[in-house]
Order: structure tokens, then C-alpha cells, then sequence
């Protein structure tokens, strides 16, 4: 049997990384500062731009098929690069769209911008999934849990330099400014995705079994990978957890506005700090990473962040009836630090369970697009939610309590499902136990 390629170290993982902050720099200058840009300076009505950030999610159900072509290919790294070259034409399409609106064709500027959120879904498909598949088979499962930590903390600093850098350069705006800023950064995180993956993965990997001579088709790749009873329930767990996390995102500053009176700026302020727990609950995994090493031990992780998040959902609701006294900014922080410990566990989970097997990209694909579909629904559901509960409770507090204990309950069913799997992992490890004995 061949060997497996040398693990990569943390130089390496580190390296993917920053191929990660590039992605991120592109993806929240088209999800906030177009955002912005569209709904302030053009005044166009805000369903626009959510309905383009929700098609660049509704693209990404083609994560599966894009990880069973990497997995057909052996290769991860043309998909990554493929995939960002792809996301930087549509960071640039999407701010020539703008500027395409602000010199008075609208429908032109219309009909750009739906081509360019297309090509940033795809973009994001293709790079994301490749990129952690390829996390996936090049790190040693015992530096998994870190790997994920590492990787989406760096994918936030590329939020934070890229909307820092653009706040700097794109100040005074203008149409044609936004183009160049945009075009800058777009080419520098596609440069940078390159030069981080240039070495990284071997011209060609060492398989573990031959490769059959004709692939199987996608549709039946997806079907066998379907019936597998753990990548079922995985599947139905990313999907809930996700929803429940994505649900609360349009939901903390307008609460903290209308229910405790806080202005723009205070309310900044908060979720500054919940983004601050969130990098603390991500800091955690990676520090606990010597510990928490198996799926078991993951999922236990997971079932707990879940858990601890719905007490912090709960407690907000109920919070509105403490009115100032309530210790609001501490209850930012700690639901962004059960939040974030739970989705960085979920992540290295997905990595275990897809090193498991053949098919790692056709399985990384499905739960993406699971998580892409729940960030998607998330936020018009939460939405909806609140204009419906203010319309039949109409006070701010017991709205906004309604729909937040309706998101504690989505974490409950998480965690109920993250302990279902927990449950299934122990009995076939039970059952792998009785038949070595019986054996030997």
C-alpha cells in the first residue's frame, strides 16, 4: 500500500489559512460595504442587496458537485484557484455594478450585479470546499481541532483588513473609487491565494486504493454517500445548528436598539464584544485542541457550545424585563463564546468524519451547501419571524423574546441531534470492539 503524504505542519496550516483571509477579504466587501454602499449612498431599497447576498448562498448548493469533481480530479488545489480567481471577477463585477447604478443604469447595474453574486457563490463554492478538503487530508487528525480554530480566525482577520482597509481608501466615495479600491483588493487576495498554495499540495497524491477506471457519475456518488446513516444525521445537524447560528446575526444590534435604547454607536459597540467572544470561543478549541482529538470527544463539545447557546438565547429573551440593569454587553460576549466553541467543534468534526472515507469532497460539499442553505434561510427567517410576533404581541421586549426563545429551541434540537451522533459513534465503537474480540 502506498504512503500517505507527510502531514502538513502548522507552516503549512497556517499557509491554507491565509488562503482562507483572502477569501473572506473578497466576501465581506461585497456582503458589507456594497451592502451599505447600495442601500445609503444609492438609497435603493434593502431587499436588494439581501436578495443578492441570498443568491450568492442559494448558489452554493452546488458544493457537492464541485467537491465530487476535486474528488474525481485528486487534486485540490486547481479548484482552489479556479475557485478564486472566479470570487475575485465577481468581487470586481459587483462594485462595477455599482458603479454602472450611480451613473444611472439601473437595470444594467441590475443585471451585473445578479451576474457577479452568482460568480461570487460560485467563487466561494469552489474555493471553500476544496480548501477544506484538502485541510482534511493533509492534517493529522489529532491537530484537526486546531487546524479548523486557526483557519477561521485568520478568515475573520481578512474581514477585518479588508473593511479597515476599504473604510480608509474609500473615503470621500465615489463610484469610480469603490471600482479601483475594489479591483486592488480582489487582485491582492487572489495573488495571495496563490502564492500561499504554491507547494503545498503534492503534483500528484498517493491514493489508498486504485481509482476505478470510469468515476461514478455524480448523482450516484451522492446517492451511496447518502445512505451512509452518519453523514444523514451530520447533514441535518449542520443544517439546524447553522440556522439557529445565522438566525440571531439581523436580530442582536436592532434588540439592543429598541429594547434598551442604545444608540448606533453603542450598539456597535456590543457586537464588537459578541465578535469578541466569538474569537475567544475559537481561541479556546485550538488551546483545548490536545483534548478534544476524536469525534467523540468533538461532538461533546459541540452538544455543550449548543446547549450553552441556547441559555444565552434564553437569557436575552428574558432580558427586555430587566431593562438597563441587565448586563448586556457580558451577554454579547458569552453568546458569541458558545457560539463559535461549538461551530469551530462542528467543523473538525466535519474533517474526521470526511477523512473517514472516499468521496471527502463530495461529503465537505454536502455540508457546505447544508450550512449554506441554513446562512441563506437564517436571516429572512428571523426576519419574518419578528415582524410576525410584533404584529401579534406588539411590544419590542416580548417580540423580540418570542423569536429569541424560538432560536434557543432551534439549539436545543442541535444539541439533540449532536448527542444522536455522539450515541451512534459509541455504539459502533461498542460493536467494532465485540467483533476484535470475537475474532481473536
Amino acid at each position: 500500500m502506498p504512503q500517505a503524504p507527510a502531514g502538513l505542519g502548522w507552516g503549512g496550516i497556517l499557509r491554507l489559512g491565509l488562503v482562507q483571509t483572502a477569501l473572506g477579504a473578497v466576501v465581506v466587501l461585497t456582503t458589507s460595504t456594497i451592502n451599505r454602499i447600495m442601500i445609503v449612498e444609492l438609497a435603493l431599497p434593502a431587499l436588494l442587496p439581501g436578495l443578492l447576498v441570498g443568491l450568492h448562498y442559494a448558489i452554493q448548493v452546488l458544493r457537492p458537485w464541485m467537491g465530487h469533481g476535486s474528488d474525481a480530479g485528486g487534486r485540490r488545489t486547481p479548484w482552489i484557484i479556479g475557485g478564486m480567481a472566479v470570487l475575485a471577477l465577481g468581487g470586481i463585477g459587483a462594485a462595477g455594478a455599482v458603479a454602472l447604478m450611480a451613473a444611472g443604469a439601473l437595470l444594467l447595474g441590475l443585471l451585473a450585479a445578479l451576474a457577479a453574486f452568482l460568480l461570487i457563490g460560485a467563487g466561494v463554492s469552489a474555493a471553500g470546499t476544496a480548501l477544506l478538503v484538502l485541510l482534511t487530508a493533509r492534517v493529522a487528525p489529532a491537530r484537526r481541532a486546531a487546524a479548523a480554530s486557526i483557519v477561521w480566525i485568520m478568515m475573520i482577520a481578512g474581514f477585518v483588513v479588508s473593511t479597515a482597509l476599504a473604510g480608509r481608501l474609500l473615503d470621500p466615495y465615489s463610484p469610480g473609487r469603490l471600482l479601483a479600491v475594489a479591483t486592488g483588493i480582489c487582485v491582492l487576495a487572489f495573488l495571495l491565494a496563490l502564492l500561499a498554495l504554491r507547494g503545498l499540495e503534492p503534483a500528484a497524491l498517493p491514493r489508498p486504493a486504485p481509482a476505478p477506471a470510469v468515476p461514478l457519475p455524480f448523482r450516484r456518488a451522492l446517492a451511496e454517500v447518502w445512505t451512509e446513516p452518519v453523514t444523514r444525521r451530520f447533514t441535518l445537524f449542520v443544517f439546524v445548528s447553522m440556522l439557529a447560528y445565522s438566525a440571531q446575526d439581523l436580530m442582536l444590534e436592532p434588540f439592543a436598539g429598541q429594547v434598551f435604547g442604545l444608540s448606533l454607536g453603542q450598539s456597535t459597540r456590543l457586537a464588537s464584544l459578541q465578535h469578541g467572544g466569538v474569537l475567544g470561543g475559537m481561541v479556546l478549541v485550538a488551546l483545548a485542541a490536545g483534548l478534544v482529538r476524536s469525534f467523540r470527544a468533538l461532538q461533546a463539545w459541540s452538544v455543550a457550545g449548543c446547549v450553552a447557546s441556547a441559555c444565552g438565547m434564553a437569557l436575552l429573551a428574558f432580558s427586555g424585563l430587566a431593562g438597563g440593569d441587565w448586563p448586556l454587553g457580558l451577554s454579547f460576549a458569552g453568546l458569541g463564546l458558545a457560539n463559535d466553541a461549538f461551530a469551530a467543534a462542528a467543523i473538525a468534526s466535519m474533517m474526521q468524519l470526511a477523512a473517514r472515507g472516499p468521496r471527502e469532497g463530495l461529503r465537505i460539499g454536502l455540508w457546505g451547501a447544508a450550512q449554506a442553505i441554513a446562512f441563506g434561510l437564517g436571516g429572512v427567517a428571523s426576519t419574518a419571524a419578528l415582524d410576525l410576533a410584533r404584529l401579534l404581541l406588539g411590544a419590542a421586549p416580548a417580540a423580540y423574546g418570542a423569536v429569541f426563545l424560538g432560536n434557543a429551541l432551534l439549539f436545543l434540537a442541535a444539541a439533540s441531534l449532536a448527542a444522536g451522533l455522539l450515541r451512534t459513534e459509541c455504539g459502533a465503537m461498542t460493536l467494532r470492539t465485540s467483533i476484535r474480540e470475537r475474532d481473536a
